[in-house]
């Protein structure tokens, strides 16, 4: 560990995603362990990876993010390594890590790019960590920044981006335009022990107080699972056709609950809520997730630069 930081490095925690084809069904076996989800239904999502090239962009994504962070962090003098771990496709959290590790790395801060809190999205990834390290052996400590979803510079980020596709609609149609944010659907009953929907209305309630636009609503898409278990709703596919039915001319989608334009962005919104849009008559917009937004790289250098800060005064 730096005499000067208190953490050698930041590593930056996502979900991964198949590099080719022959990767696709592999990755879906390893992200659906466990679970009861139909083959058919598995098949189902194996075709959208084939159908948009078949592979996932969500890792190159994270290597840009990566490497825009480390230029920022470098602008505000921590300049340290950022490493990149996947938990379903390499570099898996324990190739990572050990990585790390024979790079010299001690102790690690670990920013997990999901942008609000459930099990799925934040405990798992910790206990992941933890059991990585565990099976390494000698591994670096890694400590986890807080959450971020009401963070100033994500809220701008959103803004920015659905500002742009305001801009494409008529300027005496934009304040009746529909805004619908979406996130991914969860089991209820996952969603009652977390702040997921509490934290997902905070962030969608300032993106529109920051637009200064009153017709909004959330939804949720991606479900899958146990078709006979509760998960949150509306799905898009309704809140579309209901805002039709309210005289909606326009609507624009704005994924806030994903920081990558990864295959249940640009499969389940770019193609088949756009579908359903046009068949209702309404003009499709959709808002391009975070991804390497300057304001985006710049608010994950804030939440890490604190957490420095903070490491740094308790080992005073």
């Amino acid at each position: 560990m730096s005499a000067s930081h208190p953490y050698d490095a930041v590593l930056l925690l996502a979900f991964g995603g198949p590099g080719d084809e022959n990767e696709i069904r592999p990755f879906l076996e390893r992200v659906l362990a466990g679970r009861p989800v139909p083959r058919a239904r598995i098949e189902e999502v194996a075709h959208h990876y084939e159908a948009l090239g078949g592979r996932s962009p969500l890792p190159d994504i994270t290597r840009l993010q990566a490497h825009a962070l480390a230029e920022v962090l470098k602008q505000l003098g921590l300049e340290v390594p950022v490493y990149v771990g996947f938990r379903h496709s390499a570099p898996f959290f324990l190739e990572s890590l050990a990585t790390m590790s024979a790079e010299g790395v001690v102790r690690a801060l670990g920013f997990i790019l999901s942008s609000h809190h459930t099990e799925a999205s934040w405990e798992r990834y910790q206990k992941n960590i933890a059991d990585a390290r565990a099976g390494l052996g000698n591994a670096p400590a890694v400590d986890f920044c807080s959450g971020w979803h009401d963070h100033p510079l994500f809220i701008e980020t959103w803004v920015d981006q659905i500002e742009d596709e305001l801009e494409k609609i008529a300027p005496e149609r934009r304040r009746d335009a529909a805004l619908i944010f979406t996130a991914h659907s969860i089991p209820t009953a996952m969603a009652a022990r977390s702040p997921y929907v509490a934290e997902l209305e905070a962030s969608c309630r300032l993106v529109a107080e920051g637009l200064g636009h009153a017709r909004w609503s959330l939804a949720y898409q991606s479900r899958s699972g146990d078709p006979r278990e509760p998960w949150l709703e509306p799905d898009i596919g309704p809140a579309l056709r209901e805002a039709a039915r309210e005289g909606a001319q326009d609507v624009i989608v704005a994924p806030i609950g994903f920081v990558a334009d990864h295959v249940e962005v640009l499969y389940d919104l770019d193609i088949e809520a756009k579908a359903i849009a046009m068949k209702t008559g309404i003009a499709f917009y959709r808002a391009v997730a975070p991804n390497d937004h300057p304001l985006f790289i710049r608010m994950i250098a804030d939440v890490v630069e604190k957490q420095f800060l903070i490491a740094g005064e308790r080992s005073c």
